[in-house]
């Protein structure tokens, strides 16, 4: 199959920067990635592959696409600071179109770097409405992806349905553990010694969707519940980082509930 795959490319006379393959043997899968260049149009190429591949093999082609991200927030400004600051200085990979807040307490930092803000309030709406006017903000704005940027509120299995594997969340533990609603305090009264964070792609089980980046940091008992948040708080921002990289350079496979990510 890769020599199927790279006779296909050869003959389009484009060149193979790098080829990453995995075979999944418990379920008779391969994946691969390829990276390439001189190609201007890659409608042949995909046309070719469809030909030489099985019929069930889902194809993606690439070439270099503008990638555009909303990012929605409620209070905590770590995350959200970091992205635009990669965002201002062209380094995250993708542009930030406009950010929106369950509160108004990061419109500040938005108006510094230039970028738009939109409150939407939760308060006196039903999940439905409150959703609904997120959807319609968004719709302004051709987002490829939703960031959550500690955006703590849940959202409904019709709004995710909508976005399907297009919404990351930085999770502040090392999933599974502690999944839901404060996970620092649920790791201090366990005692634990690690404590982490997870981006992962949104689906309807909560904080259960497939993992795109994770780390952890040791703490031990004289770390109170307060110093855990402020520990864990630079590894979310540099999970969320790690993870949005791998997403917008197409590195990220999902099949299942897991994820290949060729580094």
């Amino acid at each position: 199959m890769v020599a199927d795959i790279a006779t296909v490319i050869a003959t389009q006379q484009v060149n193979i920067i790098s080829m990453r393959e995995y075979v999944d043997t418990v379920d008779n899968r391969f994946f691969v990635r390829i990276e390439i260049a001189g190609c201007d149009d890659p409608l042949p190429i995909e046309q070719q592959l469809k030909i030489i591949l099985p019929e069930d093999a889902e194809i993606n082609v690439n070439p270099s696409p503008n990638i555009k991200i909303v990012v929605l927030v409620t209070k905590e400004y770590h995350c959200l600071g970091d992205i635009l600051i990669r965002n201002h200085f062209k380094t995250l990979g993708a542009s930030v179109e406009c950010v929106i807040g369950n509160h108004q307490t990061l419109q500040d930092v938005c108006t510094r770097f230039d970028v738009p803000f939109h409150f939407i309030s939760h308060e006196e709406k039903t999940k439905e409405q409150f959703e609904a006017a997120l959807i319609e903000v968004i719709a302004n704005y051709q987002a490829d992806y939703l960031v959550l940027a500690k955006f703590m509120r849940i959202l409904s299995p019709a709004f995710v349905e909508k976005f399907t594997y297009s919404i990351v969340n930085i999770h502040h533990s090392f999933l599974p553990a502690f999944v839901g609603a404060n996970p620092y305090r649920q790791a201090y009264e366990r005692g634990v010694k690690l404590i982490g964070a997870t981006a992962h792609f949104v689906t309807n089980d909560l904080d259960e969707g497939p993992i795109i980046a994770q780390q952890i940091i040791p703490v031990n008992h004289s770390f109170s519940a307060p110093d855990m948040v402020r520990a864990g708080k630079e590894i979310e921002t540099a999970v969320l980082a790690k993870a949005l990289q791998s997403v917008f350079e197409e590195r990220v496979l999902i099949y299942k509930n897991k994820t290949i990510i060729f580094e």
